[in-house]
């Protein structure tokens, strides 16, 4: 077997989201564009049916489906993130024309579910301190973009 690779149905813009996607992402690349040999039931011949991409070493299809699947929550992106700064990054430039939800996620504008998230929560949440593991997520829970100094400041049960 060769890979597992998810391939995500997009409403006749999967070209521009790879783009988008591919200029985010470290070693992000368009590795190929199909375009369809014969009308389809979403399309026309000569319309984007795939396009194959990379993202940090991952690959990726998107397909222009049409309008009848749009993307939920139930599948989502998760971004871990070094530190503050690229929380920042990832999140102003993957909102930008989506939306914000809870906890770290959002929406992109093509409708996909990301969450970012600071590779730090997860050392707060398996801290050797319980009750401060329960104050981090009690902290997350109330945050709509993730703050690393809030986060460290609940679990040291002190004012951010």
């Amino acid at each position: 077997m060769r890979t597992i690779t998810p391939c995500l149905w997009f409403d006749h813009n999967a070209e521009q989201a790879a783009e988008r996607y591919t200029s985010l992402f470290p070693d992000g690349r368009i590795d190929r564009v199909s375009r369809a040999p014969a009308d389809f039931p979403s399309g026309k011949e000569g319309d984007v049916l795939t396009v194959d991409f990379t993202l940090m070493g991952r690959p990726f299809q998107g397909i222009n489906g049409g309008p009848d699947f749009q993307f939920t929550e139930a599948v989502s992106f998760v971004v871990e993130c070094d530190d503050q700064a690229e929380v920042d990054r990832y999140w102003e430039a993957l909102l930008e024309g989506g939306q914000e939800s809870q906890c770290g996620w959002l929406k992109d504008r093509f409708g996909l579910s990301w969450q970012i998230v600071p590779k730090r929560l997860q050392e707060l949440l398996d801290g050797p301190d319980p009750a401060g593991a329960k104050r981090a997520m009690e902290a997350m829970l109330g945050m709509v973009k993730l703050d690393v100094a809030a986060l460290e400041a609940a679990y040291a049960d002190r004012a951010a």
